[in-house]
């Protein structure tokens, strides 16, 4: 199977220059790995986003910078995002050895229907979003996949060991580890009155309604 192409220019603007990059419609990046000189360089923005859109994390793409002619597998390491508009403002892509395995963090996506939740009302509880996997490069997964169907109670368990690892891939997290649960509905008690409190409430409502009527006597006698 073909890898994703991603194509970039060598960069020779660093430090607060990369602004003009920017606005260009460019987006700084570096390139690094064992073995491999680390260098500098810049991609078309737009193109990459589309790209970073249909691969997904901890897809192994093919890498071709302009003058060095061969392509070298990379890694998608790091985006850094501009904090308000939320579009990729530098990346690091990790030269990688396709023969060599990779140890990395994958998160964990429910798949399924759980009782508990559909007919009890609870809530979905990660206690972990991801796992530790190992894998050679082509075969890391962008996400594993988890049945919820078997949480059909607020007791039920889901461990690592019912992760759907996929072939080629050593799940390195503890099987035993607890994944995912369902919660109860929290439910909102009523406030609770004591005895001795709905004897003053009633003392103090009878006092009203006495001192109403009386100055209703009052205002009738002034009249008359």
């Amino acid at each position: 199977m073909a890898r994703p192409q991603l194509s970039a220019e060598p960069r020779a603007v660093v430090g607060k220059k990369v602004a003009t990059l920017r606005r260009a419609g460019r987006l700084p990046g570096v390139v690094y790995g064992a073995g491999v000189e680390s260098q500098a360089i810049s991609l078309d923005l737009r193109e990459f986003q589309i790209l970073h859109r249909h691969t997904g994390r901890h897809a192994v793409l093919d890498l071709t910078v302009a003058g060095d002619g061969k392509p070298q597998p990379v890694l998608l390491q790091t985006i850094q995002e501009h904090p308000i508009s939320r579009l990729p403002i530098h990346i690091d892509l990790l030269v990688v050895n396709l023969q060599e395995e990779m140890t990395v963090d994958v998160p964990v996506v429910a798949v399924g229907e759980a009782p508990a939740i559909d007919k009890l009302g609870g809530v979905l509880l990660h206690l972990h979003d991801a796992v530790v996997v190992r894998a050679k490069p082509d075969d890391l997964p962008s996400s594993i996949e988890i049945d919820i169907s078997a949480l059909d109670s607020f007791e039920s368990v889901l461990h690592a060991s019912d992760l759907r690892i996929p072939d080629g891939v050593t799940l390195l997290t503890d099987a035993d580890e607890p994944i995912l649960r369902v919660q109860a509905p929290r439910v909102e008690e009523e406030p609770t009155i004591e005895a001795g409190e709905e004897a003053e409430a009633a003392t103090a409502e009878a006092g009203e309604t006495a001192a109403a009527e009386a100055s209703a006597g009052d205002e009738g006698s002034s009249e008359s």
